[in-house]
C-alpha cells in the first residue's frame, strides 16, 4: 500500500511539473498546443479551449475559464472526483478500473461527444 502511495504521489507531481513548465513555455513565447482535430477539420473538438481554461483557472479568473470550455469547466468537479477514487481504490486494493468510474467516465465521454457536435453547430 506504501509502494502504490509514492507511485501516486510520483505520478502527480510528475503531471505539476509538467503542467508548470508548460505554463510558463506559453507565458514566455505565446505558444501553445493547437488542437490537431480542429487544423484538419476546421471543427472545434471537446476539448478546444482547454489550455485557455487551465491558465484562467491558475490566474483564478473563473469567468474566462467558463467561457474557454464551458462543459470541461463544469465537468471538472466530477472529474476531480472520479480520479479520486480511483486514486482511492488503487491504494487500497491495487486495482486500476471500478465499476463506479467506469460508469462515470463513459457519461462524461458521451456528454463531451455531444457537447463537440453541439459546439458547432450553435
Amino acid at each position: 500500500m506504501i509502494a502504490r502511495r509514492k507511485k501516486v504521489l510520483k505520478g502527480a507531481l510528475i503531471v505539476f511539473l509538467v503542467g508548470v513548465l508548460y505554463t510558463v513555455f506559453i507565458h514566455l513565447t505565446g505558444i501553445s498546443i493547437p488542437c490537431v482535430f480542429k487544423l484538419v477539420t476546421g471543427f472545434k473538438c471537446p476539448g478546444c479551449g482547454v489550455s485557455a481554461m487551465c491558465l484562467n483557472l491558475m490566474r483564478f479568473n473563473f469567468k474566462k475559464a467558463f467561457l474557454s470550455n464551458i462543459v470541461l469547466f463544469c465537468l471538472l468537479p466530477f472529474m476531480a472526483a472520479v480520479a479520486g477514487r480511483l486514486i482511492y481504490v488503487y491504494i487500497k486494493t491495487g486495482k486500476t478500473r471500478d465499476r463506479f468510474s467506469d460508469i462515470s467516465i463513459w457519461i462524461m465521454i458521451v456528454i463531451l461527444i455531444v457537447w463537440g457536435i453541439l459546439r458547432n453547430i450553435i
